[in-house]
């Protein structure tokens, strides 16, 4: 299974720690790259978990910055790339509208500088939307919007590195929007479905030792409803033209996963609730003149709930991964099971 990947912010909420222990094979986010700023930053439940190989500090260096490339005196052909431009396109909107960010006092959010490259630094203090805060050298102060955009695409591009299966996701609905959004003239065709029933997690205030004693004592049960879902999700983006029969094939798989973690669940005696969870599925350039956005398939029930597809469009990444591309949105929400 592959590790979530966690932004904007160095601390995932609660909820999202234990999905992630749940129901991936960890999780991680991006960390500053001072050691003296990482010390603080990172919780202290945070580094337990990455002595236990459960939590992975992500941080952004010089090799990663050149997904960031920018083009040369703003020409097309400069040697940018398409997250770059993203960025650019997306800053510019927010700089120049009526409603543009506002940075409030006391800032609301910030970014530390070894999470930008220099062309982005000078971009932001530039259109104003963003400022040099005090003494704090290492940070600059972003309204939130913008703090959002940036960690968004950066995440979505930084899933891509390395050997680890990264799965970027939010909790915040905006930094979701705006990692995806192609420029005008660029998009891929996508599936949208909420997962978020068939993936219960235990209810708030329980404590994270528990949640890893259940990972431990059922991890078949959890590890074949990964696998199940992970292979729905595989075969919709290979198969997009017949989402349909893609579901009829592994309805019994799913069902009978399904109907095993329940059972597991239910006997481990905590208290569990269901929260919602959108996952937004690339399809590659091929579906673009066969899927069109807006459609909506009802594809029918599967462990007791109705799954539909939607689709829309969305920005492709400056790469691609063979296995998957995968984005997550974890809604607040929630049902007592």
């Amino acid at each position: 299974m592959a590790v979530l990947l966690y932004y904007p912010l160095v601390k995932p909420p609660t909820e999202v720690l234990h999905q992630a222990l749940l129901y991936w094979d960890g999780i991680a986010s991006v960390v500053p790259r001072e050691p003296e700023v990482y010390e603080a930053a990172v919780s202290a439940e945070l580094k337990e978990l990455r002595d236990r190989s459960l939590y992975r500090p992500l941080h952004f260096d010089n090799r990663s910055m050149d997904l960031l490339r920018a083009s040369r005196y703003g020409r097309p052909d400069g040697g940018g790339n398409l997250a770059a431009e993203v960025l650019r396109q997306e800053l510019r909107r927010m700089a120049d509208s009526p409603d543009r960010p506002s940075l409030p006092s006391p800032p609301e959010a910030f970014i530390y500088e070894s999470k930008l490259s220099y062309w982005l630094e000078r971009d932001l203090l530039r259109l104003g939307l963003a400022e040099r805060w005090e003494d704090d050298w290492w940070r600059l102060a972003v309204p939130k919007q913008v703090q959002e955009l940036i960690i968004g695409v950066l995440a979505r591009e930084l899933a891509l590195e390395g050997p680890v299966s990264y799965v970027p996701y939010t909790d915040r609905p905006d930094a979701y929007d705006c990692s995806l959004r192609a420029p005008a003239e660029q998009g891929l065709r996508a599936y949208e479905t909420e997962l978020g029933g068939l993936l219960p997690v235990p209810a708030p205030g329980t404590p994270t030792a528990d949640v890893l004693a259940f990972r431990d004592r059922y991890a078949d049960e959890r590890q074949r409803l990964m696998r199940a879902l992970h292979r729905l999700l595989g075969d919709l983006r290979r198969d997009y033209e017949h989402p349909a029969d893609v579901l009829s094939q592994l309805r019994r798989e799913i069902d009978q996963s399904v109907e095993d973690y329940r059972g597991a669940a239910k006997s481990s005696r905590m208290a569990w609730v269901e929260r919602s969870v959108m996952v937004t599925v690339a399809l590659g350039a091929a579906a673009g003149s066969m899927v069109q956005p807006g459609l909506t398939w009802v594809l029918g029930a599967v462990g007791g709930y109705a799954l539909n597809v939607a689709t829309r469009e969305i920005r492709p990444l400056a790469r691609t991964r063979d296995g998957h591309d995968f984005s997550y949105l974890h809604r607040v929400k929630e049902t007592l099971t």
